[in-house]
């Protein structure tokens, strides 16, 4: 089961999450492998599957939850995509989302809280300093719930973290043919995982993949 994908190791969690039929995919799994969640979560636990503290009130997902977007969002995150990481928070799934894209695609991590930009910057330039030098992965700050126009439209869009109701402007900024998937429900409860697809002519269906509870999707403010 998902919350007994404990690893001993940084291979060790990747295989428990793939043995637990999280990890469906070898796409993911290779992608997952190849990002060792200990350069984005500082804490002795980083191979364990649940959510860590990374400063300003906020956490990184645990790791089930990582797999499960990355599969929901896979096939939107074939060579050459964009995409958009709203609320990258560590810089954990962005980079693995940047991995997936190849050399021709370009993923966006966008967060309200400078330091934590800081730190994904800091965090993916540990082993994986080409994405950030080649532009295939660039992080900004800015109000997440906004999208990032200036890199739209996005194949697939991802957020991290739980809104009342799902931004307008984020299924604005989705291409025709992607897939957003994002937490939706109030601060401090059970929400909904909610996948929201946008077919080839622009109408958009949604669907609940399951409950989760996730940090609010709120400005700086109200966070810090």
């Amino acid at each position: 089961m998902a919350w007994r994908s404990h690893g001993k190791n940084h291979r060790d969690l990747i295989d428990q999450l793939k043995s637990n039929g999280i990890i469906k995919s070898t796409t993911v799994y290779n992608a997952m492998l190849a990002v060792d969640r200990k350069d984005y979560c500082h804490t002795r636990e980083a191979y364990k599957d649940n959510p860590q503290p990374i400063g300003s009130n906020v956490t990184i997902s645990a790791p089930h939850m990582h797999a499960h977007a990355l599969e929901t969002l896979v096939a939107h995150l074939q060579p050459g995509s964009r995409a958009l990481d709203v609320g990258s928070g560590s810089g954990y799934l962005t980079t693995c989302m940047a991995i997936m894209v190849g050399e021709a695609g370009r993923v966006v991590g966008i967060d309200h809280i400078k330091d934590l930009v800081e730190l994904s910057k800091s965090n993916t330039a540990k082993s994986h300093g080409a994405l950030l030098n080649s532009n295939r992965l660039h992080y900004v700050v800015g109000d997440g719930r906004k999208g990032y126009s200036e890199g739209a439209p996005y194949d697939c869009i991802h957020v991290g973290a739980a809104a009342p109701t799902l931004p307008q402007p984020l299924v604005d900024q989705l291409a025709n043919g992607g897939r957003l998937v994002c937490p939706v429900g109030p601060s401090g409860s059970v929400q909904d995982f909610i996948q929201l697809d946008k077919d080839e002519n622009g109408k958009i269906t949604k669907k609940k993949l399951m409950g989760v509870v996730y940090v609010p999707l709120t400005d700086k403010s109200k966070q810090v």
